[in-house]
């Protein structure tokens, strides 16, 4: 068996309008393989309008999607797994001989596609639900399924448009299961949420899109990095000599303990000062992803 690097999914630039009105503006971010990259921004930001773009549904309008290093083909899309937000299944048709259909459309013998949706859906739970028509299932099934047809065929990069909306967190933890799967055989991951704490526990990765722009791209750690540098303070006294402090923005101050922003320099001098009216405690606060999501879109 070869050991050949899964390819990364890439896009450089692009651009896409809506008449005069600009909706995805030089975005480039590269998806890695193996790894799961959230895609966050409030609605309208242009996360659909990029996915789609990306999956060849919608024409790019300038920039380029790139596959393993070079401009993406219709064969390759082809090989995708792709949840779009309009989740397009067949209310009349029972699960099984949907997801069949769609699994050979892939290229997967009829037999092979049965055999896997029996044992994807057995993992979510529905087993039992095979022979029911989708539109008798609930919502939130009715998504499980959806998310079943993306990932059948083995696909080499998953592109999920709010995946995890309308799930219970059993099915998302069942959901994660599945996808950790594709992971591990090196499948790059890109999927959109507006709920950040879920991002925040499942993303190596994150691109954040604020009206079409990217305000942030990196790992969780490096935006965490980004954002204000807080810390939990302690002293003896009344912790209200921060105030007067340069370089320090005091958020929260209550008898000896005080919340502080504190400015790149400020760190050294403020913790011996500290330390000289009797220091118990000295904490860098982790600022939680959404504090970072509003600092970097505001």
């Amino acid at each position: 068996m070869s050991h050949h690097t899964p390819p990364a999914l890439e896009v450089r630039h692009l651009t896409r309008m809506f008449g005069a009105k600009t909706a995805v503006d030089d975005v480039s971010f590269v998806v890695e393989p193996g790894r799961m990259t959230g895609f966050v921004g409030a609605n309208g930001a242009g996360k659909t309008t990029t996915m789609r773009m990306i999956m060849g549904v919608l024409a790019v309008h300038g920039g380029e999607v790139l596959w393993g290093g070079r401009p993406i083909t219709a064969a390759d899309r082809a090989l995708f797994g792709y949840m779009p937000e309009e989740r397009g299944l067949y209310p009349k048709q029972t699960v099984i001989d949907q997801l069949t259909y769609l699994g050979q459309l892939r290229g997967m013998t009829r037999r092979d596609a049965t055999a896997e949706a029996t044992r994807m859906l057995d993992r979510f739970g529905l087993g039992a639900r095979l022979k029911d028509k989708l539109e008798s299932l609930s919502l939130g099934n009715q998504q499980r399924v959806q998310i079943v047809a993306s990932l059948l065929h083995g696909p080499t990069a998953l592109v999920l448009d709010e995946p995890f909306s309308g799930l219970d967190p059993v099915a998302v933890d069942s959901m994660v299961d599945l996808l950790r799967d594709r992971l591990r055989e090196g499948v790059p991951v890109l999927f959109s949420s507006h709920q950040l704490d879920l991002v925040d526990r499942l993303c190596e990765s994150l691109v954040v899109l604020s009206d079409g722009k990217i305000m942030a791209a990196g790992t969780s750690e490096e935006l965490r990095a980004r954002g204000p540098r807080r810390f939990r303070i302690a002293t003896e006294p009344d912790a209200g000599w921060l105030r007067e402090e340069p370089g320090v923005q005091v958020v929260d101050v209550e008898g000896p303990q005080a919340v502080v922003e504190l400015d790149d320099g400020a760190r050294d001098r403020v913790l011996s000062r500290a330390v000289a009216l009797g220091l118990r405690e000295f904490t860098p606060l982790r600022p939680t992803l959404s504090e970072i999501y509003r600092e970097v879109t505001r």
